[in-house]
């Protein structure tokens, strides 16, 4: 099948005739069709877009038809489908569907019907769903991730059960890391035959999922040089001061294609580095950032934030002049939220100008 690149984001009322919210789960659909005299039809089926084009065929046709479901677990191949088969299909966030306060019964019917009217009355905006090459990506960078997690969780396994058991840790690993010598050292460790079992097991399970993270990294490399687009954003990401190949990966991999970025907030949005706010009449109250979106993706650009002050003198006199301002104890954490901020606007540029980033002068103060 071929990818119907159009996300639907928003629609008009008025231009429909007819309205289907759909609640999707891996064996059917539950659906709910409303048209503008507020003439309701459940539906149910089987989860097949085949069987939805047929039934929108049969029973609609020549209409003008929008439909609706919230991403979750079966993915965006429904919508793909539908969007190829001429049919305007959105797909929701579930944390951006208003939903009523107090609400105690909830049923797929419902959320359906719910789905179903909001989309009549306009009050719904359609996530971004990216292209197949960009969801093959985030496959790749989610599942390295997943290796480095386990990893790291082997790791502090390993440290607490010499912690709880009074082992002294080697003395040759000053500096915290896990070099070879450390590792060689850990497999040679004499104990007891159960812990030492345990040890032996946690050492190889962090061995096997440090090779695999290598491979997804390898696979990675191979997918990203096989596309020229795909390869382009990475080297335009990687010119902006602080940001190296897995950064920029994981970022392209969440942003999906860069004809479809928007302005540079909205992407410092996407990132959750956007500042609250609560403000009523000539009340402003600001708060701390959203945390909205991947909270993967915010903490690589935040660790790539204290990288790129090093380097970039406009984004050091940014980060010390905020720093500056705020109480001791929060001032870095505030300044470094500030700069990565600005590498997301930087990192928004560089992708849709298709052009590498070069640092301004900045005058001596």
């Amino acid at each position: 099948m071929e990818y119907c690149n159009t996300s639907v984001r928003a629609i008009q009322p008025q231009a429909y005739d007819a309205f289907v919210g759909m609640d999707v789960d891996k064996r059917s659909i539950i659906g709910l069709q409303i048209d503008h005299l507020g003439v309701e039809k459940r539906l149910q089926m089987p989860n097949d877009a085949a069987i939805m084009i047929g039934h929108l065929k049969r029973h609609l046709p020549g209409k003008r038809v929008a439909l609706v479901y919230e991403a979750g677990p079966t993915g965006f191949g429904l919508a793909d489908e539908l969007l190829q088969a001429g049919y305007d299909c959105m797909v929701v966030n579930p944390a951006c569907v208003p939903t009523a306060r107090g609400k105690k019964v909830k049923t797929n019917r419902l959320d359906a019907q719910q789905l179903a009217m909001q989309l009549r009355g306009g009050d719904l905006k359609g996530i971004l769903v990216p292209n197949p090459k960009y969801r093959h990506l985030r496959e790749l960078v989610t599942l390295r991730k997943m290796f480095m997690n386990e990893s790291a969780k082997c790791k502090q396994r390993i440290k607490a059960l010499f912690l709880r058991y009074g082992f002294p840790w080697p003395s040759s690993n000053a500096s915290g890391t896990w070099s070879n010598a450390l590792i060689q050292q850990l497999q040679a460790y004499e104990c007891a035959p159960v812990l030492k079992y345990k040890l032996d097991s946690l050492i190889n399970q962090m061995l096997f999922a440090r090779i695999q993270a290598f491979y997804a990294q390898k696979e990675m490399r191979r997918f990203v040089a096989a596309d020229p687009d795909l390869a382009d954003s990475v080297r335009y990401a990687m010119s902006v001061p602080g940001i190296g190949w897995i950064v920029a990966t994981y970022a392209i991999a969440r942003l999906g294609d860069w004809q479809q970025l928007r302005t540079s907030p909205q992407t410092s949005s996407f990132f959750g580095l956007a500042q609250s706010e609560n403000s009523t009449g000539d009340t402003i109250k600001r708060g701390s950032i959203t945390k909205a979106g991947d909270p993967v993706l915010r903490s690589l650009l935040i660790q790539a934030s204290w990288t790129a002050i090093r380097h970039d003198s406009e984004l050091a006199s940014c980060y010390q002049r905020i720093k500056d301002r705020r109480a001791k104890d929060k001032g870095a954490c505030i300044a470094i939220v500030a700069v990565a901020r600005k590498l997301a606007t930087r990192l928004h540029c560089v992708l849709q100008e298709r052009r590498l980033y070069h640092a301004r002068a900045v005058a001596p103060v």
